[in-house]
């Protein structure tokens, strides 16, 4: 069952800008391991960060960093939640993610699914 869906886009020359701006915004936003990656990747994770909360209901008190989106071996998006996400995700039942992500023209976007799981399904 879907529990959530969201989708978020961001202006990679504006969101670089604002990251070249602000001291400190990096190690806010994203894991040690996201930090290293290419500003268009940054972009869309930041996407994929706001499309995940969309997809909780927007619930207050969410840490950027308690929220991380690896690939696989493949290169699929994977999200991986702790702390105060991986809370409020149990709240609402979510046992499962999905993640798209893409950046072209400009700008990133990503959709987040969050799914529960039903009883018994395997």
């Amino acid at each position: 069952m879907i529990v959530g869906v969201g989708i978020d886009v961001a202006d990679i020359a504006r969101f670089e800008a604002s990251v070249r701006r602000t001291p400190g915004l990096l190690a806010r936003l994203f894991t040690a391991d996201e930090r290293v990656l290419p500003v268009r990747s940054l972009a869309a994770r930041f996407a994929a960060k706001e499309a995940l909360a969309k997809a909780l209901g927007a619930p207050g008190g969410l840490r950027w960093t308690d929220a991380e989106i690896r690939r696989e071996a493949g290169g699929r998006p994977v999200l991986r939640v702790t702390g105060t996400v991986a809370a409020a995700a149990a709240e609402r039942g979510v046992t499962d993610w999905h993640v798209s992500l893409s950046h072209d023209g400009g700008i990133a976007t990503a959709v987040v699914i969050a799914e529960a799981r039903e009883q018994g399904a395997g």
